[in-house]
């Protein structure tokens, strides 16, 4: 579609440049091609990058854990402010990216930080059809074509002046002849607007079925390498999310308010700890209220009601020593950002889209 847009459009401004409706179809026609043209993900410039030769005990960890899932490794790992582990891609070959909140590293322990990244992993395998580089790209251009043609609110004028104002019957005509043109430009927007909003949900409806059954795989992957009790563990603590990040910004206010003559490396080298320890006790005090659900109920039966799994890949003091040491300055790089922007909005840990 794409393509025929663009072919049309070049065609349309090249035999009709003695006219003037062709070339502005032409125009027309071009702008949407440019707003549905295929995107490359790029890697986000302010988040921390570690490649294997800055982290080698996290990228043999992840290896094993892609290995156990039947996946390629992911090429890069970004660390994030926010709750969650997914993977993207970037550059023209797709590489692939893990992408880790270390809000989520601190608060779930060692085995679940497994089940939490073989699940992101296994969901991006090539079995799941939104996830396949065509059918991510069109999402991704559909998605951004139809943010490029989306009503803009500055498109309108509000304005009541005096009517002793000097030329306010000027102001008011010119007011509303640039709501006219807003208008118009919002109808003539419309079609293409609904059209790639239409195509976006076909697309998502079409694959849908296969996006189930691999979030259901990735469970099971999630299972066989962390264990059965690590990965349900990890969808139970899904709620943890917001207290989480509500306990993060309280820290980064204290730290920015309350103690501003503390030294800037004391409160970031304990910054996770304290994090943890919140964690720990939330997941103490839920653990005694009989009346709690999990966000994913059906997942956790289906886990629970599977056969028992043991841990494929596990985690020894020395090994989680090696990876805190690697992971030491990309986290104080992080809670840099988090104490300059803040605090995101908490998501989902694991990739459910």
């Amino acid at each position: 579609m794409t393509a025929a847009l663009f072919i049309g459009s070049v065609l349309l401004i090249v035999t009709g440049l003695h006219t003037v409706v062709q070339p502005m179809m032409g125009l027309t026609l071009l702008g949407l091609a440019l707003a549905l043209r295929p995107r490359i993900g790029q890697l986000n410039p302010d988040l921390p990058t570690l490649r294997e030769a800055d982290a080698p005990a996290l990228f043999d960890l992840l290896g094993g854990i892609a290995d156990t899932c039947g996946v390629q490794p992911p090429d890069t790992v970004q660390l994030a402010p926010e709750f969650s582990v997914t993977v993207t891609h970037y550059g023209v070959r797709r590489k692939r990216c893990l992408v880790v909140g270390l809000p989520l590293w601190a608060a779930y322990p060692p085995q679940q930080r497994i089940a939490a990244i073989a699940h992101a992993l296994a969901y991006t395998a090539p079995r799941n059809a939104p996830s396949r580089a065509f059918v991510a790209m069109a999402l991704e251009s559909l998605t951004a074509g139809t943010g490029t043609v989306r009503i803009n609110d500055t498109a309108y004028i509000s304005w009541n002046p005096h009517p002793l104002a000097f030329d306010s019957d000027h102001v008011a005509a010119g007011a509303r002849s640039f709501d006219i043109r807003g208008k118009i430009s919002e109808l003539a927007l419309w079609i293409p607007r609904t059209a790639m909003a239409a195509t976006a949900r076909l697309l998502l409806r079409l694959t849908l079925p296969a996006a189930r059954g691999a979030l259901l795989e990735a469970d099971d992957a999630a299972a066989r390498t962390a264990s059965c009790e690590a990965a349900v563990a990890a969808l139970n603590d899904q709620d943890l999310a917001r207290p989480v990040c509500v306990e993060a910004h309280r820290l980064v206010i204290e730290t920015k308010t309350l103690a501003p003559k503390r030294s800037t490396t004391a409160p970031q080298q304990d910054f996770w700890e304290k994090l943890a320890r919140q964690a720990a006790r939330l997941r103490e005090q839920r653990s005694g209220d009989a009346t709690r659900g999990s966000l994913d109920a059906s997942r956790v039966a289906r886990l629970s009601a599977a056969p028992r799994h043991r841990a494929a890949i596990t985690l020894d003091e020395p090994g989680l020593t090696r990876i805190a040491d690697e992971l030491r300055l990309p986290e104080k790089a992080v809670v840099d950002k988090m104490m300059r922007d803040g605090v995101a909005e908490a998501q989902q840990p694991i990739a459910l889209r």
